[in-house]
């Protein structure tokens, strides 16, 4: 039977539970400061910076990860309502408002002493990760003893409530095209440099989470591709790009698409500009029916997952749910878990994974 005592004896007992993301501009005179802000520390032209911020104007400067957010927010507040541990949820961002540094002042002055942290992002790697719990880390300085202690839940690449969500979406996506089993899948994920992924479990990770989806939605012939590369030609990252791979299934003959973005929880800049504007524009200049697999959102048993995440730790439950080849990933990371690569100074504005 499920633990539903909030007061049981747990030495990580827990006050509150921090929603930590990158953020994005609300408006176009957001979009410079944002830029900014990601880029601050890295030797970035400035032409770069302003080539990435026409990606945000082309949707009227406002990016749609902050109402995707407060959509994600206002149903996991529920879920915990109903089901608990009834726990107040705050709100911090990396890269603007609410900023960490705000959110964990106010968790601080709310008399807040513990929190677990759910970060939007699956998958492990040095800012898909590590580099969310360094920020959280930075956030506190300031604020010193007052500081609550902020304990990150493990990733849920192979979590059912994430897999299963994502495998009715690229079945949904399929049906739609009235495809077979063996009709062409793209699964994309952010490219990360070759160095940050070498030192992660990033690309093992998300070739599971594929084959999982893939299995569930009755998929044969799909494939890992990468998209929203931002480092110098120089650098090597993370391919195929997906639309390297379009071309190639174009050349091929293939006319029916779907395109699953799986290293993604919600349709923000890079799934709306990427995959929806230059991917689908692309697909429709090689007549390629293209569809675009929806990511797992607001869906019911994905907020599930996120409720029964802060639920295990802050019950100490025994279970941690896994499926497929991998076992669930670790509660608390190491010390050199997912370390920062050598260099980190991208040509051009690198947007972090599952933002």
């Amino acid at each position: 039977m499920e633990h539903m005592n909030e007061d049981a004896s747990n030495p990580a007992a827990y006050d509150a539970v921090l929603f930590v993301s990158f953020g994005g501009p609300d408006g176009p005179d957001d979009v410079i400061p944002f830029l900014e802000n990601v880029l601050r520390g890295r030797n970035v032209p400035r032409e770069r910076m302003l080539e990435v911020a026409e990606h945000y104007y082309h949707f009227g400067g406002k990016s749609p990860i902050n109402e995707q957010n407060r959509a994600l927010l206002a149903a996991l507040r529920k879920e915990l309502d109903d089901r608990g541990p009834r726990l107040p949820v705050y709100w911090g961002n990396r890269n603007w408002h609410p900023l960490l540094s705000d959110t964990l002042r106010e968790m601080a002055d709310a008399g807040v002493k513990r929190a677990v942290a759910f970060v939007t992002s699956g998958f492990s790697c040095y800012s898909g990760c590590r580099q969310y719990r360094e920020s959280i880390a930075a956030a506190g300085e300031p604020l010193g003893d007052r500081a609550p202690v902020i304990d990150k839940i493990r990733v849920f690449f192979n979590h059912p409530g994430f897999v299963g969500p994502m495998a009715r979406h690229v079945r949904s996506a399929v049906d739609r095209l009235a495809g077979k089993a063996d009709l062409p899948v793209l699964f994309t994920a952010h490219s990360i440099p070759m160095s940050m992924a070498e030192t992660s479990k990033y690309v093992m990770q998300l070739t599971e989470a594929s084959r999982l989806v893939a299995e569930q939605a009755g998929v044969t012939n799909w494939r890992l591709v990468y998209q929203s590369r931002s480092g110098p030609p120089t650098q090597p990252w993370l391919e195929p790009d997906v639309c390297d791979a379009i071309r190639e299934l174009a050349d091929q003959g293939v006319t029916k698409l779907v395109v699953a973005p799986i290293g993604f929880i919600s349709d923000h800049m890079e799934v709306l500009y990427d995959l929806d504007t230059e991917a689908a524009d692309l697909c429709r200049e090689r007549g390629i029916d293209m569809v675009r697999a929806a990511t797992a959102g607001t869906d019911p048993e994905f907020v599930g997952m996120i409720r029964d995440l802060i639920a295990e730790r802050a019950w100490n439950l025994p279970d941690r749910p896994a499926i497929g080849m991998m076992p669930a990933s670790h509660d608390v990371c190491p010390l050199d878990c997912c370390p920062a690569p050598p260099m980190r100074r991208p040509e051009r504005p690198a947007a972090q994974p599952a933002s």
